[in-house]
């Protein structure tokens, strides 16, 4: 198995309503695939003063479980991800950094 792990970054802060319907849209888009084996969404939690640091800082956490590498190949090429992030791109512009990995427990 490995884990696709997604930290996922808006540009600007998304109001709650938005950035729960980002995570759906991405949990719900991953699941009709057909590919995943597993999804996981969860907000980032902030600390005081992280906006110091010159480093990526979440806004979410997106994590896949494939079979194989052939298969996150395959979910990714999938259209209707496409859609899904070029949309939201359009309206909150955001950047995302991501590891994959075997399980880590």
């Amino acid at each position: 198995m490995i884990n696709h792990t997604m930290i996922v970054s808006f540009d600007q802060p998304l109001p709650d309503a938005e950035l729960n319907q980002y995570l759906m849209d991405i949990e719900q888009v991953m699941l009709d695939s057909g590919l995943i084996q597993s999804v996981v969404t969860r907000r980032h939690i902030p600390i005081p003063g992280e906006e110091a640091i010159p480093a990526l800082i979440a806004t979410a956490i997106v994590q896949i479980g494939v079979a194989d590498i052939d298969t996150l190949t395959k979910a990714f090429v999938e259209p209707g991800m496409h859609e899904v992030i070029d949309r939201w791109q359009a309206r909150h512009p955001y950047k995302v950094a991501w590891a994959n990995h075997e399980p880590l427990a």
